[in-house]
Formats: structure tokens, C-alpha cells, sequence
């Protein structure tokens, strides 16, 4: 009996392959459309429309069904609520790394595992490794696309029944498989950004959920250089959008949020890239999650990212309480985000991690 595989075929090119290639090495392949968000479906900023319909021909091409489920009730309770939430607390949250955990690999895998399937696959650049009876998520062979970032909220159980099929092909690579396969996604442009904004200016977007607060842009001294229209509009390290120009105090360089003063609705702004007040030594996260079931070893040197394709820096783990997590760095690091994850690797494995609530000094 061959395998039943269910690939999430989003109308892509990565997870067309997925599919080509899956049915390729003899699985049984059946492609699955998800619809996540559908307040505004416009073909404008949110195309699920398009799509469906590429996905519905990529699915044609291969010769193999393809459902469209609607998990987006499920989103916006899972997934949306938190996004508004941290939003609403002065937070920049990630939420892609929740749509992977709650519906990607939850929701999805559940209505998967119902239609009869042994696995679920998805176009995720990662890979997953069975080792001593344990399941490991490891970087993708192509280091500019990996993915395991977005992953890292992944648990044994589904990891057990995910596949990644493109977890040690280059994106050109992909590509080119797809071309040469007549794929009509093969050109496709990749989406980016937040999947529900999509191209949309994000402050309209956010304006729509949350009431505008204007309030006043500060130095860490006190001066007033400017005024903001609401702090869930700015994150650390932001740069354009701050409407105060690049010259006050006669010095010319740029402007960066470096703090949000919550209690008084204050931003907080020092100029230049690398005034220390945008540097921090380490960072305390909380809601830890560790792919093993397992702490990793505390006072051990370790590799981390605070964001998405930010180079891995070395760092210690100095302590590990419940859910709660202290890790210092070799280096100071740039613009250390509350709301972000952090996530922590051993060499090209993904232990985990969580998100980060404060940046900190030594």
C-alpha cells in the first residue's frame, strides 16, 4: 500500500514541487487548499482567489485531488487575537510562527490524519531528522531560504508525521524543477509579509482593530523631537516612517525607536545605528518551547536569532525556569524586539525557543 501523503498546496511554486516531487518518489499524493483569512478577500492585498486557482492547476498537471478546507475561523481565534493582543501591549509579534504551530501543523494536520493520511507536507524549507527515537528539526540545505525559524513551535508528535521535501534543494533548484515540469506556479512571484495584510499599507490595516493614540516622540533625555500616532505602529530599530527627518541637534544622522514608554504613550528615539541604547547583552523570553520535550543544558554555548534572517549568534542559556528563559550572548545584539521570538540552535539543529518579553544589560 502506498502511503497517503496530504500536501498543503498553497499556490505556490515551493509547495507545487513538494507535491511533483512527493508523488515523484511514489506517494500517494492528495493536495490540500487552505483558507485562513477571509474579512477582506480582495484580489488586491489578500489574492486567495488566485490562489486557488493556481493551486487548482498545479493539482491538474500532477493528476492528483485537491480539497480546499476553511480553517479561518480557526485563525483568527488562535492566531489573529494574539496578533491584536500583543499589538495592543506594545509587542511586534511574529505571527506566521503561531499560524505554523496552531494551524499549519495542528488544525490542518488534524483534518489531514481525518481524511486517512499516514503524513502531511508542506513547501517549508527545513528538514526533519529521526535520531536515538527522537525527531529533530534542522536548517535547509539552502541557508538564504530556511525556514526552521518559523518552525520552531513544532512538537514530536508533529514532526513524526511531517515531511519536507525541499529541505536540501536550493530555491533555484526548485524552480527549475518546476519549469521543467510545465507548472503553471513556476514563475510565480513569492508572497511576502504578513499573510492576512499582504501588500497593504500595514498602519491602515492596523487602524481598522486597534484606536489610534497619538502621543509624543522623546529622547532618552526628555526633548520632544516629534509625535507619533500610535505606539503599535512602531518597532525596535525602526527607522523610516518616524516623520522627524535626520538632522535635529545639528548632527545629521538618522533617527531609531529604541523604547516605547507604555504608561505615558511615550516613543523613545536616539539617532544613529549604533547608539547603545540599541544593543543589549542578553534577553529574558517566556512561553519556552523545546522541540526535544527536553530542556537543553544550561551554561552551554548555543547559537540563537531574534529575528528572521538575522545571523546565528553565540549565546549561553544561564537558566531555565518553568517556561521562562535568561540567555546572554557572546556579542551585544542590534535591536533586541519584545514580542519577537528568539530561537536557539545547535549547530544546524533547532532546539526551540520563545518569545522574547525584555531585552537586558549586563
Amino acid at each position: 500500500m502506498k502511503k497517503k501523503v496530504i500536501v498543503g498546496l498553497s499556490g505556490g511554486v515551493d509547495s507545487s514541487v513538494a507535491a511533483l516531487l512527493l508523488k515523484e518518489q511514489g506517494f500517494e499524493v492528495i493536495g490540500l487548499f487552505m483558507k485562513n483569512w477571509e474579512d477582506d478577500d480582495t484580489d488586491e492585498y489578500c489574492p486567495a482567489r488566485q490562489d486557488l486557482i493556481d493551486a487548482a492547476a498545479v493539482a491538474d498537471r500532477l493528476g492528483i485531488e485537491l480539497e480546499a478546507v476553511n480553517f479561518s475561523a480557526e485563525y483568527k481565534d488562535k492566531v489573529f487575537s494574539n496578533f491584536l493582543e500583543e499589538y495592543r501591549a506594545g509587542r511586534t509579534p511574529n505571527p506566521d510562527i503561531l499560524c505554523n504551530s496552531e494551524i499549519k501543523f495542528r488544525a490542518f494536520l488534524d483534518h489531514a490524519l481525518g481524511m486517512g493520511a499516514d503524513l502531511i507536507a508542506t513547501g517549508h524549507y527545513a528538514q526533519v531528522r529521526e535520531a536515538d527515537g527522537l525527531f529533530q528539526l534542522l536548517k535547509a540545505e539552502d541557508g538564504g531560504k530556511d525556514q526552521s525559524y518559523f518552525l520552531y513551535r513544532l512538537n514530536q508528535e508533529q514532526l513524526s508525521k511531517t515531511l519536507f521535501p525541499l529541505g536540501d534543494l536550493y530555491k533555484r533548484e526548485v524552480r527549475e524543477i518546476a519549469r521543467k515540469a510545465g507548472l503553471a506556479t513556476s514563475e510565480k512571484k513569492d508572497s511576502t509579509g504578513i499573510c492576512f495584510i499582504g501588500e497593504r499599507p500595514f498602519r491602515e490595516f492596523l487602524q481598522r482593530y486597534l484606536p489610534v493614540q497619538p502621543g509624543e516622540i522623546r529622547t532618552p533625555e526628555g526633548k520632544v523631537v516629534g509625535h507619533h500616532n500610535g505606539l503599535m505602529y512602531y518597532t525596535l530599530g525602526q527607522r523610516q516612517g518616524l516623520g522627524i527627518g535626520g538632522s535635529r541637534d545639528g548632527d545629521g544622522e538618522p533617527w531609531f525607536v529604541a523604547g516605547k514608554n507604555m504608561k505615558k504613550n511615550e516613543l523613545i528615539v536616539v539617532q544613529g545605528h549604533d547608539h547603545p541604547m540599541l544593543y543589549a547583552d542578553g534577553l529574558l523570553a517566556q512561553h519556552m518551547h523545546w522541540i526535544s520535550g527536553s530542556d537543553p543544558r544550561e551554561h552551554w554555548v548555543y547559537a540563537a536569532k531574534t529575528r528572521y534572517r538575522q545571523p546565528d549568534a553565540p549565546c549561553e542559556i544561564e537558566s531555565i525556569t518553568g517556561d521562562h528563559c535568561e540567555i546572554r550572548f557572546g556579542e551585544a545584539q542590534w535591536a533586541v524586539t519584545p514580542g519577537q521570538s528568539v530561537v536557539v540552535y545547535e549547530s544546524r539543529v533547532c532546539l526551540g525557543g520563545g518569545i522574547i518579553t525584555e531585552a537586558i544589560n549586563i
